[in-house]
């Protein structure tokens, strides 16, 4: 544990911890039917930038959806939620939630602030604004993976409610039983009464969701593709990324976006001493999903968890919705 003023840092995934993980990946991911590589390794510096311009982008509906719901509901939700730690996972840079902070702070019911992700200079950057915005209120961040290091979350002070905060649909990347899991998590890391505020992209039209992971102006097949930039650096991978196209579709069935890369010619990636996968043309690496929801799969996988859901609120075009919900 680190202490920066009234900031706490704690490490529970350090450097080598992670590029062991990313070893284990690539090797599973290039040597498994079909090959895939986790989306988690779009996120290094690189990545965050160019993901910081996708939201942005005009077909990136996304970001301007779930901003438009907090910026209206955010005085609601803060009445609801009481006095409250907020806990953030995948937090990155906070930027969404500060709208949820400052309406807490507003109304003398923010009492602490947890961050949660597995970068630890992301943390820290959106440490030292957090601590300049919100001078009087604890900050405790935790540089960790939220699918698995919820059980350090520290508990709050008496009388106080935990608000465990996720958003971006960043749950729509995770595959139904792997989403089934995370919530028991969440659940198992909530006392009863406590809250859990929820983003998820909603089920629409192929032609709205299509584009917003495919764009025109190509920075999406450029984050797609730092994937390859990320283990040739970190791994010493022997990979050409321009012999891979960016790929996105949507699956009626499963009601998702799959994200991948295609061979586009004849190549090889190499990583010494852990895997040399040979692709034809055509070839396919599936680097994420991206699922989409009904109000009803959201309320039907919380009850499953053990959370009842106490409010929903959507953007004027009933693309996006956020759910506030309680810890039975």
């Amino acid at each position: 544990m680190n202490d920066r003023g009234d900031l706490t840092l704690d490490v529970h995934l350090d450097e080598d911890a992670l590029a062991a993980e990313l070893r284990g990946d690539v090797e599973a991911g290039l040597s498994d039917t079909p090959r895939w590589l986790s989306p988690r390794w779009f996120y290094d510096a690189v990545g965050s930038r160019l993901f910081e311009r996708i939201t942005e982008l005009p077909e990136y509906y996304l970001y301007r959806s779930e901003t438009e719901v907090l910026t209206r509901r955010v005085v609601e939700i803060a009445a609801l939620a009481g006095p409250t730690v907020v806990v953030e996972l995948g937090s990155g840079y906070s930027t969404k939630t500060r709208l949820l902070l400052d309406a807490l702070a507003a109304i003398g019911d923010l009492r602490g602030i947890v961050t949660l992700d597995v970068s630890a200079s992301a943390l820290q950057d959106a440490g030292e604004h957090l601590r300049e915005r919100y001078p009087d209120v604890p900050l405790h961040a935790i540089v960790g993976d939220y699918t698995r290091h919820l059980p350090v979350v520290p508990d709050p002070p008496v009388g106080v409610r935990r608000l465990l905060v996720f958003l971006g649909s960043t749950i729509g990347n995770l595959t139904p039983d792997e989403r089934a899991a995370f919530l028991g998590q969440c659940a198992e890391a909530l006392r009863p009464g406590e809250h859990f505020l929820l983003g998820t992209d909603l089920v629409k039209p192929e032609e709205v969701v299509q584009p917003a992971y495919d764009d025109a102006q190509g920075v999406t097949a450029e984050f797609n593709r730092n994937i390859l930039h990320v283990i040739r650096r970190r791994l010493d991978a022997d990979v050409v990324p321009e012999d891979f196209a960016h790929e996105a579709w949507w699956d009626p069935g499963e009601q998702w976006v799959q994200v991948a890369l295609r061979a586009v010619r004849p190549t090889r990636i190499t990583v010494p001493g852990l895997v040399d996968a040979t692709f034809v043309e055509g070839d396919r690496i599936l680097t994420e999903i991206s699922a989409k929801f009904t109000e009803e799969r959201i309320d039907a996988e919380l009850s499953a968890a053990g959370f009842a859901t106490d409010a929903r609120w959507t953007d004027d075009a009933g693309w996006f919705a956020v759910t506030l919900a309680t810890r039975r």
